[in-house]
């Protein structure tokens, strides 16, 4: 199929310039980026007012997670772990979970996003209801074997039917990442069994690390270091890996991550809600890590809404360094488009000739939104998910003029009202 967008201020290439133009996409590609493309195209949007953006990739979230969206509020992270979210998910089915990840995938087309790194459970299921969607999706079995051997084996087995399962499926957006939860609730062995995995399947990986003063206390007396440094220890990290959070960062551990060219999904919003704590985001940076943004699980955030990410990620920096320089719009945009996609090993992130057609057209046709003064600017501090108008997948139109056409809106909200009231 060929889409033309016609007549909208483009974010440009790498260097996010703000330009007017077309957009021509053939395929799952696009093709051109200028001002008045006179091809023909089978659809042809007018994009006037409006934006032309690289789609959101989400680095780092739980999305079947929306059915507990606002059952434990207020609550730190193990309480809210342990005594709300766990037993809830024990009386979790492929049924349910279902129900759960089709309700994300319709939020996440609705906001923008256009591919996610996901852990849960039942992740074949979550793989359906991707290839369903038309989204992009990375998908990891969230492995916990709490230092038991028979778990450790149950867990590594049901990683390895996911990842054939997935592979069955033979879909360019559908894509199985290796899991481990994290250092306190994996062992020793099965953080090792998954690095030697992954790297005879060529698998990226994907773990929480360092995200609560809680979680360090509990690495450190167990085995007398920090996470990082524990990872490190046993050869598990490498520049496929992927970290979520990465809150609790000392020097020694930043030059570590820096030094394996691993990735660090950052989650400002449930760090804030848990009161994990402030990621070192300018540190990072300033090391040479690739830092991409997610939103965690919409149970800790509560949405998954990627441009109010964006917006909590540069205000929390600011205030918290007392610099209103740090965590600038244009860094922040990068975390939610190129970064993602870096760590992703996606072509895509960028509106530029050659690059995967994941876009995002968001309407400037609105009064929080006018003057069209900088449109980056106005993407990070004054746009919500809400105002996205037209989402496209591999060249694939999810949604037009906010109307979702790969999934049916009102069946997934009707079935996931059912299905809470199941669980409860």
């Amino acid at each position: 199929m060929s889409v033309l967008i016609r007549n909208g201020y483009v974010v440009y290439g790498e260097n996010l310039d703000v330009v007017r133009a077309d957009v021509l996409i053939e395929g799952n590609r696009i093709v051109e980026v200028k001002r008045g493309i006179s091809e023909s195209a089978e659809v042809v949007i007018d994009a006037t007012g409006r934006v032309v953006s690289p789609g959101f990739i989400n680095l780092h979230t739980h999305s079947p997670m929306g059915l507990f969206r606002g059952l434990a509020d207020d609550l730190p992270l193990m309480d809210w772990l342990q005594n709300h979210i766990w037993p809830r998910e024990a009386k979790l089915t492929r049924e349910y979970t279902k129900v759960g990840a089709y309700l994300g995938a319709l939020e996440m087309i609705k906001t923008g996003t256009t591919a996610f790194l996901d852990m849960y459970f039942f992740m074949d299921a979550v793989a359906e209801a991707v290839l369903d969607s038309g989204l992009r999706g990375y998908l990891s079995y969230g492995m916990i074997d709490l230092g038991d051997p028979e778990k450790t084996e149950k867990e590594i087995k049901e990683a390895l039917r996911t990842m054939e399962f997935i592979e069955r499926l033979n879909s360019e957006r559908v894509h199985f990442v290796f899991g481990p939860h994290a250092p306190y609730t994996c062992s020793i062995a099965l953080l090792r069994e998954v690095r030697k995995l992954a790297n005879e399947h060529g698998k990226m990986i994907t773990i929480h690390v360092s995200e609560t003063m809680a979680e360090l206390g509990k690495i450190q007396e167990r085995y007398g270091k920090s996470p990082v440094v524990l990872l490190d220890d046993i050869g598990f990290l490498g520049s496929d890996v992927i970290i979520a959070h990465g809150v609790w960062l000392d020097s020694r551990d930043i030059q570590i991550l820096a030094r394996h060219g691993v990735t660090v999904a950052h989650n400002p919003g449930s760090n804030m809600k848990l009161a994990s704590g402030v990621m070192p985001l300018q540190r990072l940076l300033n090391a040479g890590i690739n830092v991409g943004l997610g939103t965690d699980g919409s149970a800790s955030n509560n949405n998954l809404d990627m441009l109010e990410e964006m917006k909590l990620a540069a205000l929390l920096h600011k205030v918290h360094n007392l610099d209103p320089t740090v965590a600038d719009a244009k860094i922040v945009f990068e975390m939610a488009t190129i970064n993602g996609a870096k760590a992703l090993r996606l072509n895509a992130g960028v509106i530029k000739p050659g690059y995967l057609a994941d876009v995002a057209i968001i309407d400037f046709n609105q009064p929080h939104l006018r003057p069209i003064n900088n449109v980056i600017s106005h993407i990070v501090y004054s746009a919500n998910g809400n105002d996205v108008e037209t989402t496209i997948v591999d060249g694939k139109i999810l949604m037009l003029d906010r109307e979702v056409l790969t999934l049916n809106e009102e069946k997934i909200l009707d079935e996931a009202e059912k299905t809470i009231e199941k669980l409860a």
